[in-house]
């Protein structure tokens, strides 16, 4: 699926929150809206995504985010704030989410 087919409160909670980190971040997301076919494999995708980022090396993440890694802690930081915004996004019923189209 397209980051645009995403709701509002998903697309804000999720992509943008990962743009104001890093681009890089952002594009990891992104690469998880193309693997998946629907809103909320997107959110359990991205859950898992999260979780396998935290446990990355210096090393690791260095390939991720353009030969320098970002401060793990404000890396976390973020992270755990997306995560806490995706239990938020779960508690909406999907009728009650906006899309643009």
């Amino acid at each position: 699926m397209d980051t645009d087919n995403l709701s509002k409160e998903t697309y804000e909670g999720v992509i943008e929150e990962a743009e104001q980190f890093d681009n890089d971040l952002t594009v990891q997301f992104g690469l998880v809206a193309e693997a998946s076919k629907d809103e909320y494999e997107f959110l359990e995708k991205s859950d898992k995504l999260i979780k396998k980022l935290k446990k990355m090396s210096e090393e690791e993440l260095e390939d991720i985010f353009s030969g320098m890694a970002p401060d793990s802690t404000d890396l976390h930081d973020t992270l755990d704030q997306i995560l806490e915004n995706i239990e938020e996004i779960k508690k909406i019923p999907f009728s009650k989410r906006h899309f643009d189209y």
